[in-house]
């Protein structure tokens, strides 16, 4: 399955390893955008700006500052209706933010009151942990174990020994992050109980280690 992560002209024992910690999500970023249509460019931004506004006026009462809304596109373009003859409509203007959630109890209100507020594009809500570097950490070094729990065995089956480690190549996480999703039947997904938090994060590392072999 890994084929093109295998060493090229293997030396002795080549294996896989691949380990995956599992952690509750405690930040929730919700992607969100307003688009409003005008006559005039100038008309479009200031309804827009509007629309920022009450959302960022929103967003306070729920005790979330400033610093955790991010804009990520502001665009200006021309909107058509393409029906049975081409008309103008007049000028878009989108502004897209993406506001992280520190309390996630906060995400079903906050996203229905932004959305009253005048968000009319809701691009989706992205799960994460704020521990990842420490836990990509703790998976790689399980990945290494598994990896040599398997060389041992093969060395064992081929009654050899195990040498020293004369080759580690990392794989890539996001890649193996998708296939742990493919074999669990879909992403880290929730408990089933009706709220929309999944149940855990899945952060995973795997490795390519080269042993060398010494005749048993």
């Amino acid at each position: 399955m890994f084929d093109k992560h295998s060493i090229d002209a293997p030396w002795g024992a080549s294996v896989f390893g691949a380990a995956s910690v599992d952690a509750a999500p405690d930040v929730a970023r919700l992607r969100v955008a307003i688009a409003e249509t005008r006559p005039k460019p100038g008309e479009a931004f200031e309804a827009t700006r509007g629309g920022v506004n009450r959302i960022r006026d929103v967003l306070r009462g729920h005790g979330i500052p400033d610093t955790a809304v991010s804009t990520s596109r502001l665009d200006l373009k021309s909107s058509w209706d393409y029906g049975s003859e081409r008309k103008f409509l007049g000028y878009e203007c989108t502004a897209s933010f993406v506001i992280e959630l520190r309390e996630l109890d906060l995400l079903e209100p906050v996203l229905v009151d932004v959305v009253e507020a005048g968000a009319n594009q809701v691009d989706g809500v992205e799960f994460d942990v704020n521990a990842k570097k420490e836990l990509r950490a703790q998976a790689r070094t399980a990945a290494v174990a598994a990896a040599r729990e398997k060389a041992q065995l093969y060395a064992e089956a081929a009654q050899v020994r195990l040498g020293p480690v004369v080759h580690i190549k990392d794989v890539d996480s996001e890649q193996l992050q998708n296939s742990y999703r493919s074999h669990r039947g879909g992403g880290a997904g929730g408990d089933g109980d009706g709220d929309l938090t999944p149940g855990r994060i899945s952060v995973t590392a795997g490795v390519v280690i080269g042993f060398s072999l010494i005749g048993g």
